[in-house]
């Protein structure tokens, strides 16, 4: 019997840059995977010239085109995918909107993501769980990833949202089995470095992280990580979907590709997640630290 698995995220791209081996992976062992993403990421900044002027519009022309990007995105790895509380029939793809990273303008607009009613948009999840009824969940740490605010607010409201599923016992049953949030192992951030600064990236007009810069807060000790999911296989499906996100993603390589800071990236086949308790968000195996190996794959 196949299993369904439910990723959220906050903005089109994140699904494939964090978990598109997870996903790909899940597709091809015949496993249904569903994403549901946020906002249209209508502040993203646009590297191909010929699609600069998508960058900022009044109109929000780059929201659209970014939903269609992980349309063809999704098509690619063979995920279904929604914007939460869009209504295609009636032309609203999303009515929550890119929030901008810390500090930005555009986190003052009433409809930004961060500032929407945590209730009102945690309702609008548990209603996807409740229509999907995910075996396996996927979303960010406390801190979202990297500390942007869309990210953040992902986070609190899938914990809200699972709140409100168990708090009702006629719905409490539909709090998904796994539930886990992105992380990586710090050796393999470390591997992943020390691999970039042996190749000739700066030939491609990308910048090789220093060995001692700082990095983000999902990447975490090694014995965070409950579970990995290592697929070789996958890492061809993944470059082809990062390709149909080409206004925030250069693929350079097939091991290699940067973001708009043209700073250069691993495109591993191995992906890390900490289980974590629905309701807690503490770790599902608390003897962890104590030398408990990860499991592989994401099936509880």
């Amino acid at each position: 019997m196949s299993a369904r698995l439910l990723f959220v995220h906050a903005h089109p791209d994140d699904e494939t840059l964090t978990c598109g081996i997870a996903m790909a992976h899940h597709v091809a062992a015949g496993d249904e995977v569903h994403v549901l993403t946020c906002t249209l990421g209508e502040e993203g900044e646009v590297i191909p010239d010929e699609l600069r002027h998508l960058e900022g519009h009044p109109d929000d022309l780059l929201g659209p085109y970014r939903h269609g990007e992980l349309a063809e995105a999704m098509s690619r790895i063979g995920a279904r995918f929604r914007i939460l509380g869009a209504d295609p029939a009636s032309g609203v793809l999303s009515i929550y909107r890119d929030s901008g990273m810390a500090g930005s303008p555009a986190a003052a607009r009433p409809e930004a993501f961060a500032r929407a009613d945590l209730d009102d948009a945690a309702a609008r999840v548990a209603a996807v769980i409740r229509e999907i009824r995910p075996d396996v969940l996927v979303t960010y740490d406390p801190l979202g990833g990297y500390r942007h605010p869309d990210h953040i607010q992902t986070h609190r409201v899938v914990r809200a949202a699972l709140a409100h599923l168990a708090a009702d016992p006629a719905t409490a049953s539909e709090v998904p089995a796994g539930v886990y949030q992105i992380l990586t192992p710090q050796s393999w951030a470390e591997q992943d470095r020390a691999w970039l600064r042996e190749g000739e990236w700066a030939a491609y007009g990308l910048v090789v992280p220093e060995v001692d810069d700082p990095y983000p807060p999902s990447v975490v000790p090694d014995w965070h990580v409950t579970h990995v999911l290592e697929d070789p296989a996958a890492r061809a499906t993944v470059n082809e979907a990062l390709r149909a996100h080409r206004t925030q993603v250069i693929v350079v390589t097939e091991d290699v590709h940067a973001l708009s800071n043209r700073i250069a990236a691993r495109t591993s086949a191995r992906e890390g997640f900490g289980r974590v308790h629905p309701l807690t968000w503490s770790p599902w195996h608390p003897d962890q630290e104590a030398g408990r190996a990860p499991q592989r794959g994401l099936l509880p």
